[in-house]
């Protein structure tokens, strides 16, 4: 699958290859990587799992992470802070 680089010019304190992966194995690892990083910093993670398009940004609402992109299969979330 062909997506669009939204990454250009955007610097991620962390990364995250969720493809492939089935709910909630993409929010899990979503959690467990924004636990540990500094306020402000910035996660990616590409998930194809179309429940990623709907568990993502409702954990980030849920847990009042920001999420910056939510195009399915990239999201990107920024750390509290």
């Amino acid at each position: 699958m062909k997506h669009r680089d939204y990454a250009t010019g955007m610097k991620f304190a962390i990364e995250i290859d969720a493809l492939g992966l089935l709910c909630p194995l993409p929010v899990l690892r979503v959690r467990k990587a924004l636990a540990g990083m500094e306020a402000g910093a910035l996660l990616r993670i590409e998930a194809d799992d179309p429940m990623a398009a709907i568990d993502i940004p409702h954990f980030c609402a849920q847990a009042e992470y920001e999420v910056v992109l939510a195009e399915a299969p990239v999201f990107i979330i920024k750390a509290k802070g």
